[in-house]
């Protein structure tokens, strides 16, 4: 078993699949499991870079006219998962700026193929914290059942090497504020590390969340 410190960033190379040829691109994509924090971090990095910010399950919503909770209920997986698909392979051709897949957008083979030759950043997230963090909200219907613990753990261990088989690089979100997080992934892409960044202290962004924390910031609201 490897220890890795809470700073830790590991950097990999993603196969790549000639270039992406599409008009239009994410600079950044983000992939991970519930509880990572890819919405939050995914706005203050866009805000950072002065680009857009479009998370794949609002596109979901957006395109079945109802929330993802009542697409599971109503249609099933299955079906969720095929307009899944269809909205990131979209996305991926059509969506500039950074981009937050589902957290498991990764399970189709296609999608996989799809995120070859793009900025891929997978952001970590252990047991303890992803169970904290998203609340076993019924929100996330694959969390909303008898056992969320064991529920989450099966997600990770089945979920956590396809997420690494995409990964250009790979930044652990433990005990950091979402400022922080966003700083190491810029640092582990290359970008500069420029843009507005708060030095206030009580600024939610700045806080970094500990093991006992629900929920990492919104960063549309201030306190």
């Amino acid at each position: 078993m490897i220890n890795r410190a809470p700073g830790w960033v590991r950097r990999v190379t993603a196969p790549i699949l000639g270039a992406v040829t599409a008009s239009h691109r994410p600079t950044l994509v983000l992939i991970g499991p519930p509880g990572a924090g890819k919405s939050t971090v995914g706005r203050v990095l866009a805000r950072r870079l002065g680009i857009g910010f479009t998370d794949v399950d609002a596109l979901i919503v957006e395109r079945a006219g109802k929330p993802i909770a009542d697409i599971f209920l109503h249609d099933g997986e299955d079906a969720f998962r095929a307009l899944e698909t269809a909205v990131v392979a979209e996305a991926l051709t059509t969506v500039d700026g950074v981009l937050a897949l589902g957290g498991g957008s990764v399970l189709a083979a296609a999608t996989r193929e799809r995120l070859r030759g793009h900025r891929v950043v997978h952001l970590t997230v252990g047991l303890a914290d992803g169970l904290r963090r998203t609340g076993m909200s019924t929100a996330r219907p694959l969390l909303a059942g008898v056992n969320p613990r064991a529920t989450f753990k099966a997600l990770l261990d089945a979920r956590t090497p396809l997420y690494r088989e995409v990964a250009t690089v790979e930044v652990d979100t433990a005990r950091r504020s979402a400022n922080q997080v966003a700083r190491a992934v810029l640092e582990a892409v290359g970008e500069p590390v420029t843009g507005p960044e708060s030095s206030d202290p009580h600024d939610p962004l700045n806080i970094p969340t500990p093991h006992e924390s629900t929920l990492l910031p919104d960063p549309g609201r201030r306190p």
